[in-house]
C-alpha cells in the first residue's frame, strides 16, 4: 500500500463529482466578487439592475469618473509623486524597520538568555518583561511612547519642549518591545531545542555556563531559528506601517496623501501593496537562502565502495585512493577464511559420519 493511499482516500465518482460541483460554485463565488469590486470602482454597479444587465458592454467599459480611468494612474507615471512622495516614504519604512530590528533582536537575545538564568533575580524579572510586552497591542506601545513628555510633565514638571519624542523613535521604540519580546521567544525555545549531550559535552571538559551558552548554544539556535527570525522581521516590516496613526511619514502615509491629491485611493493603494509585496518577498527568499545554506553547512559527502573495498565515485566525484592504490599496488583480493567449526567438522557430514557412512573415530 502507498503512501498516498494511506494518507488519502481515493475519491468515488460520486465524491469526484461533488468535487467538480464545488469547484464550479467556487470559481463563480470568486468571479462575482471581482466582478462586484470592479463594477464598484468603475462607477458602474449602479447600473445593473438584473442579470441581463451584465451584458452591457457599457457596464464593464472603463468610466471616466471611475478609479480605473488612465488619468488616476497618470500621478504614478510623474517622476516628482515618486521623489515628493514614495522614495522618501520607502526610506523612512525600511530606515525604522532596520533600527527596530537590530534593537529587537538584541532585545530578544538579552531577554531570552534572562529567561534561562539559574537565577531568580534575573528569571523572573526577564519573564515578567517578556510577557507584558507581548500582551500590549503594538499600536499601544507607540501611543505610550509618545506619551512619555506628557508623563514627564505631570510627574517631574518637566516643560513638555524640553523632552520630546520623535515620532521615528515612537515607531521604533513600539516595534523593538513588541517583536523583541517575540523573538526572545524564538531565541529561548531555539536554545531549549538544542541537544542535551552538547550542554553535557561541555562541561565535562571544563566549560563554564557562560562560555558554554555563547560559544555552543548561541550559535546553533540562531541557526537553527533563522527562518522564523526572518519571519518575524517580516512582520515588524509590515507593523511599521501604523506609524501612519502618529503622523510618521512612512510608505502608506505618503500614499495616502497621493490618494487625498489625486482621488485615486485604489491606484494608490494597489502601488503602494506591490512595494510592500516586493520587500516582504525579498526577505522570505533570503530567509529561504539562509535555511538551504544552513541545511548544507557540514553534510558530509557521500561515499561509496565496491566489492573489492575499492573507493568510487558518487555523483562524479572523484573517489579519494587510499593505501596500497595510492603507492601503485593492486587491491589485495578478498580472503575467504573458513568458519572454526568447520574445521573442526573437517570431511563430516552433518550426523558426525564419513561421507561413506562409516563413523569416524
Amino acid at each position: 500500500m502507498s503512501a498516498q493511499a494511506v494518507l488519502f482516500d481515493v475519491p468515488g465518482p460520486k465524491a469526484r463529482a461533488r468535487n467538480r460541483i464545488y469547484s464550479v460554485l467556487s470559481l463563480l463565488l470568486i468571479a462575482s466578487g471581482l466582478a462586484a469590486i470592479y463594477l464598484g470602482f468603475n462607477r458602474t454597479l449602479v447600473m445593473v439592475s438584473s442579470p441581463g444587465d451584465l451584458t452591457n458592454t457599457a457596464i464593464w467599459a472603463v468610466n471616466p469618473s471611475g478609479q480605473w480611468a488612465a488619468d488616476r494612474w497618470a500621478p504614478f507615471i510623474d517622476p516628482s509623486t515618486w521623489t515628493n512622495y514614495v522614495l522618501p516614504g520607502l526610506m523612512n519604512t525600511l530606515t525604522a524597520a532596520l533600527i527596530a530590528s537590530v534593537l529587537a533582536v538584541l532585545f530578544g537575545l538579552v531577554f531570552g538568555i534572562g529567561r534561562l538564568s539559574d537565577h531568580w533575580w534575573i528569571r523572573i524579572p526577564a519573564g515578567a518583561v517578556v510577557e507584558f510586552f507581548r500582551g500590549i497591542p503594538l499600536l499601544m506601545l507607540i501611543f505610550f511612547t509618545m506619551a512619555i513628555p506628557i508623563v514627564m510633565n505631570q510627574v517631574f514638571g518637566l516643560p513638555p519642549a524640553q523632552f520630546q519624542v520623535t515620532a521615528l523613535a515612537a515607531v521604533v521604540t513600539g516595534l523593538t518591545l513588541y517583536n523583541g519580546s517575540v523573538l526572545a521567544e524564538v531565541f529561548r525555545a531555539g536554545i531549549n531545542a538544542v541537544p542535551k549531550g552538547q550542554t553535557e559535552a561541555a562541561q565535562s571538559i571544563g566549560m563554564t555556563k557562560t562560555q558554554t551558552m555563547w560559544t555552543i548554544l548561541i550559535p546553533q539556535a540562531v541557526t537553527s531559528m533563522m527562518p522564523a527570525i526572518v519571519a518575524q522581521l517580516v512582520v515588524l516590516l509590515k507593523d511599521s506601517a501604523l506609524g501612519y496613526i502618529i503622523a510618521f511619514p512612512e510608505l502608506l502615509r505618503n500614499f495616502t496623501l497621493v490618494a487625498t491629491r489625486e482621488n485615486n485611493v485604489i491606484p494608490a493603494a494597489i502601488v503602494c501593496a506591490i512595494i510592500y509585496i516586493v520587500i516582504n518577498l525579498s526577505l522570505s527568499r533570503l530567509a529561504i537562502w539562509l535555511e538551504r545554506r544552513n541545511a548544507r553547512r557540514g553534510k558530509p559527502s557521500a561515499k561509496a565502495t565496491a566489492a573489492g573495498g575499492a573507493p568510487v565515485a558518487v555523483n562524479g566525484a572523484a573517489a579519494t585512493p587510499t593505501g596500497d592504490e595510492a603507492a601503485g599496488a593492486a587491491p589485495s583480493e578478498p580472503r575467504n577464511e573458513p568458519l572454526p567449526d568447520t574445521e573442526e567438522r573437517d570431511g563430516r557430514d552433518d550426523d558426525g559420519t564419513d561421507g561413506d557412512g562409516s563413523q569416524k573415530s
